[in-house]
């Protein structure tokens, strides 16, 4: 992808972005940790509409292109139309990338009772994530994939809320990257 499109890709979906953007004076939004914000980011507003999660698929495949991935994933429900679109696009490209969802709570029957979908052993995965605060459900689920021997070769979240999320993951090891953070949304 050459330089302007990538820009002009980015700025559609950004525009996206800020439209679900909801700020308040007041901390009244409570994220999953429990913790109260002034802002809101409604992700499913834009990975879920068919413009918004072409974007994202385009700008996802494209920030793993190079890299040597077996598969995608991450916790649902943040992942699923994330991970779902970048494998579709992949496939269409040529060179498919399997997807795969980590379940919140374990199911009691099956093989996998955290992992859904084409997860193999010793797979080289990239785990997403739409909104990274904490880091505490992507470190989650970086555990789980490692005690089914997968190896994470990188986290990518659709917006970074610059929140320590990013700065806790890097601590534990792990490349981080997103496609936009809350500065991003901020000065749209």
């Amino acid at each position: 992808m050459i330089d302007s499109e990538r820009a002009q890709l980015r700025r559609r979906l950004l525009k996206m972005l800020k439209d679900s953007f909801v700020y308040s004076t007041e901390a009244k939004f409570t994220l999953s940790s429990g913790r109260k914000s002034h802002f809101y980011i409604d992700s499913k507003k834009v990975t879920l509409d068919p413009e918004g999660s072409f974007l994202i698929g385009l700008l996802f495949l494209e920030k793993i292109g190079e890299m040597e991935v077996d598969a995608i994933g991450g916790l649902t429900l943040g992942a699923d139309p994330i991970v779902s679109v970048v494998s579709v696009l992949s496939f269409e490209r040529g060179d498919p990338t399997p997807a795969f969802i980590i379940r919140k709570d374990p199911k009691p029957f099956g093989l996998h009772p955290f992992i859904e979908g084409n997860f193999k052993r010793e797979a080289r995965v990239v785990i997403v994530d739409d909104v990274l605060t904490a880091g505490h459900s992507t470190e989650r689920s970086i555990r789980l994939l490692e005690e089914s021997g997968a190896k994470v070769i990188q986290v990518i979240a659709l917006v970074d809320r610059k929140e320590g999320g990013r700065e806790r993951l890097e601590e534990l090891g792990y490349s981080v990257d997103s496609l936009f953070t809350v500065e991003d949304l901020l000065k749209a």
